[in-house]
């Protein structure tokens, strides 16, 4: 029962109505799972995974769950999204067949697999909804346990909002910090280090989070007694248990199939969470999974008699059943008709999502076969013309890859008659209207994407002075706490010594230690912190301290962050700031520079690699006023450095994607980014002591890289390219001379081959010497750039080796 309905009383009639119907709502569910099993084994659909046997918990989480609560779950929550009324019967199927259509599938618009659910955070335009006026679901991902750090930041959302000032109009998003974040998860996915972490970092923080662990003993084929320690992971988080002395968290357990159990449990956690903002995890034991893990295999193969006779008893709908019974709430008749009309309401659902699936592509199917024989009917290739169109014809329930197969193969065929422009045209059109619905919102599609950001130059007093460059980027984030008070910032010595290069100094003391505050050593978390928050309406900055120490939280980056606005066609958003520090470290574990393996993870969040603070600095500024993810990786060795302290702090915008030309030349164009570009600068004023002039661009964003292709326009003039970064050979290198010569189209312009200059395949040594015999140094481009230069002018410049 939910909160309003507990402090009435309430009549036996309307009681056995709730109750009765939430039997209903178990009984869909699980013939849901039980047909949707059927439609995969019989190729309707790829591959099912269900929430069968975790009916009964969820109906109790759902009871406790209040209008803008979140879940961060995983993909056997089907019970509980229908009780919250956020999943149909014939959503559920269209997210089986994958239908790419949100008003079908609005869970993920077929762009993930049937279990993962979402609401819309969003609307259309990529604009806020009301999130107070609905009830929440984070989407989910398919990898155990990496919707933990998510949780984390879900629940430390409320503690902002309950405690920090300056927030009081983001009605949208929270009213006093009152709503619970609730997260799900399978007992063997407890063993994952993303579960331990966060739960530490829970209890350290102390948010409104509730985590209910699924147990059915089993991780897929795998007993817990493999999995986790006394094979119950609530004994061993014993010593999280809060105390008269200690703050920690309250531990509940309860069986799976105790219905009224289960009501009583999650009203308290409910409780705890939302008044006290007190973590709670609930061990929810003695679970079934009646169908075993997934469609791939049957748990027949691992469990014995004895464990499947117990399950069958056992199973929480059963139980359910029979506690109805006993104590009279419904009679065998009733829970018959309920029983019966639950499968044909099923089964009518199946049957109108798989006819809202295929009749598009039937109706497409139809349109081109239509062409296609009218193509035929002049074609010198008419025979083979018709054979495809038969075969196409044939498919009963075609599918776009079909359709669409068949009309290039077709192309082929009349390259050189006159039906090809008819068809290449079709193709074309055809193409269009599909491809966005498999590849569309891998990037922000709102009015706030980044690049509808355009520039504000710093300005300058005439008497302005050189500082420390870290006094840039320190002023300039004054301004911003000062501007936004929904900017939080948080990492590793962030807070009290205002982090490792001062850069944060004195922003605790003035705007306190929810806005800037420490974190533990836990990257991964620190991430989960900053994308729930942002998830909630909140501007997080989550500070890595150094850029290799982002490995720990690449697969949330990657699976998560990245992912998040193509895997909800839009409709959720986390413009999360993700701030770090490399380039031109020293040493194995601190070399700085992993950026092709970094840029190649995180498709779907911007890397950002300023030369210096005041470009860094221009970057904060723009990312917060868009609506996207990023990477600002600052350069380490740039604090010390002097630069101009600009007047306008706060307001003036480096721009994304746009790369900058810091010197002009006429023999060679070289691209490089970061802490590269100082000794690219030094090698070309010993280049230009030879006569070598080089044009110098600063990428400036490696995603996105160029979008107005500055860099063929340079090569245009200097018909020569030299690549230059401090990241493993085909690194990031590679990278920036695909996107010059192939998607730029470069290669038309050389006169020389295009060439890159990278570090060495092994990490750096320790030491400055380790840095220069491991990375390129000013000898090594101006060798580089002079032996191009030689290749083309040999008398001009002889050979120096």
């Amino acid at each position: 029962m939910t909160e309003e309905q507990t402090k009435t009383e309430i009549s036996f009639e309307d009681f056995k109505a709730e109750v009765v119907n939430d039997y209903k709502i178990a009984k869909i569910s699980r013939e849901c799972s039980l047909l949707g099993r059927k439609e995969v084994l019989t190729g309707k659909a790829k591959f099912g995974i269900f929430g069968d046997g975790k009916e009964v918990p969820q109906l109790a989480l759902a009871k406790a769950f209040q209008n803008g609560d979140f879940r961060s779950g995983y993909y056997r929550d089907q019970t509980f999204m229908m009780a919250i009324g956020q999943l149909s019967i014939q959503q559920f199927f269209a997210g089986l067949y994958g239908h790419t259509d949100l008003a079908h599938d609005p869970m993920s618009a077929g762009r993930q697999m049937g279990g993962h659910f979402a609401t819309h955070s969003l609307d259309e335009n990529g604009n806020w909804n009301n999130l107070m006026q609905q009830k929440n679901s984070s989407a989910d991902i398919s990898p155990t346990a990496g919707q933990m750090p998510r949780l984390l930041g879900l629940a430390q959302a409320s503690k902002i909002y309950r405690n920090v000032r300056g927030l009081d109009h983001f009605t949208n998003f929270s009213k006093e910090g009152n709503e619970v974040a609730w997260g799900t998860i399978g007992n063997a996915s407890t063993s994952e280090g993303l579960f331990f972490e966060t739960i530490n970092a829970a209890g350290v923080l102390q948010v409104p989070m509730v985590i209910s662990v699924w147990d059915d003993e089993y991780g897929i084929s795998v007993h817990a007694k493999y999995q986790t320690t006394k094979e119950n992971i609530s004994e061993i988080l014993k010593g999280f248990q809060r105390d008269n002395e200690n703050k920690g968290y309250e531990i509940l357990r309860v069986k799976g199939w105790d219905y009224p159990a289960l009501v009583e449990t999650y009203e308290k956690a409910s409780a705890i969470a939302r008044e006290e903002h007190v973590p709670v995890l609930i061990h929810v034991q003695e679970l079934t999974q009646p169908q075993g893990h997934s469609t791939s295999g049957s748990h027949e193969r691992y469990k014995n008699e004895e464990r499947l006779a117990w399950e069958r008893e056992f199973d929480c709908l059963a139980q359910m059943r029979t506690w109805l019974l006993d104590n009279n709430i419904a009679t065998v008749e009733e829970l018959d008709v309920i029983d019966e009309n639950a499968k044909k309401e099923v089964l009518e659902g199946k049957k109108l999502a798989w006819n809202a699936f295929v009749t598009p592509m039937k109706e497409e199917q139809q349109e081109l076969i239509s062409l296609l024989k009218t193509i035929a009917e002049t074609s010198a290739n008419k025979v083979f013309i018709e054979k495809q169109t038969n075969e196409l014809a044939a498919i009963k329930e075609p599918i776009r890859k079909e359709i669409l197969s068949t009309a290039r193969k077709v192309l082929r065929l009349i390259v050189n008659e006159s039906g090809k422009n008819q068809l290449a045209s079709w193709i074309t059109d055809y193409t269009n209207k599909i491809q966005p619905k498999f590849s569309s919102h891998l990037f922000s599609q709102s009015d706030a994407t980044v690049l509808k950001n355009t520039e504000t130059h710093a300005s300058y007093d005439d008497s302005v002075e050189e500082v420390d460059a870290r006094l840039i980027l320190r002023d300039n984030f004054d301004a911003i706490f000062s501007k936004y008070p929904e900017v939080v910032i948080f990492g590793e010595d962030a807070g009290n010594i205002g982090d490792v290069n001062q850069g944060l100094e004195g922003m605790q003391e003035k705007y306190g230690e929810m806005r800037v505050a420490d974190a533990g050593i836990r990257e991964a978390t620190i991430l989960g912190q900053g994308i729930g928050m942002a998830m909630r309406g909140l501007r997080p900055i989550a500070e890595i301290q150094y850029l290799d120490y982002l490995l720990y939280a690449i697969q949330i980056m990657s699976d998560d962050l990245a992912t998040l606005q193509y895997r909800t066609q839009g409709r959720q958003k986390a413009p999360l700031i993700i701030r770090t520090r490399g380039h031109r470290l020293e040493g194995i574990w601190h070399s700085g520079s992993p950026m092709g393996m970094i840029i190649n993870a995180i498709r779907g969040i911007h890397v950002l690699v300023p030369r210096n603070m005041t470009k860094a600095a221009g970057f904060y500024n723009t990312l917060l006023e868009t609506d996207e993810p990023a990477l600002i990786i600052e350069c380490l060795n740039g604090y010390r450095l002097k630069e101009k302290m600009p007047t306008n702090l706060g307001e003036f915008k480096t721009p994304i994607g746009v790369v900058e030309t810091i010197k002009q030349g006429t023999d060679i164009t070289i691209v490089s980014y970061g802490s590269t570009i100082r000794v690219v600068e030094q090698a070309a004023k010993e280049l230009m002591e030879v006569g070598i002039d080089c044009e110098i661009i600063d990428a400036q964003s490696l995603l996105p890289f160029d979008i107005h292709q500055d860099c063929v326009k340079s090569i245009i003039k200097t018909n020569r390219l030299l690549v230059v970064d401090e990241d493993v050979p085909g690194g990031a290198s590679a990278y920036l001379l695909q996107q010059i010569i192939d998607e730029q189209n470069g290669y038309q312009y050389l006169d020389s081959q295009p060439q890159t200059l990278a570090s060495k395949p092994h990490r750096p040594a320790y030491g400055t010497d380790g840095d220069y015999f491991s990375k390129p140094s000013v000898e090594d481009v101006f060798e580089k750039v002079y032996a191009i230069m030689y290749e083309a002018k040999p008398t001009q410049y002889p050979s120096l080796y």
